[in-house]
């Protein structure tokens, strides 16, 4: 019987292709593929850990480039705040003028009338002096 048993073990092997293990020999098997597995967890988590950490880094990064925006932008609006206020001010003294230049224009005209009302009457007296 036992020299059956081999023979349909042996056959089961070779149609299986299977080894049939030993009890010691299957424990060693399973904690090579136990420490297979580890070292391939491990291997994971550093390449994650590795992962986190750029990802960290680039986080700072653009943190950093943000706030450097952020900083421009402010001085922008402040610049903008200023130029608007001179603008305004220039808008103020450009109005201003304006109304003067309109007054000086009104007052040419009327010295203009004036000069030629003037002007008439010196014509005027100038004839009725050649006539006597």
């Amino acid at each position: 019987l036992q020299k059956e048993l081999l023979k349909y073990k042996q056959e089961a092997r070779n149609l299986q292709g299977i080894k049939i293990l030993s009890p010691q020999d299957a424990l060693q098997q399973r904690l090579l593929q136990q420490d297979a597995s580890v070292l391939q967890l491990k291997q994971e988590l550093l390449r994650a850990n590795m992962d986190k950490e750029e990802l960290h880094n680039q986080n700072v990064d653009l943190q950093r480039k943000v706030e450097e925006r952020n900083r421009l932008l402010a001085e922008y609006k402040k610049e903008l705040c200023q130029k608007d206020r001179h603008l305004q001010q220039h808008q103020t003294k450009l109005d201003e003028m304006l109304r003067q230049l309109s007054e000086a224009s009104y007052q040419q005209v009327d010295l203009e009338r004036e000069l030629e009302h003037k002007e008439a009457l010196l014509a005027h007296c100038m004839k009725r002096e050649a006539e006597e």
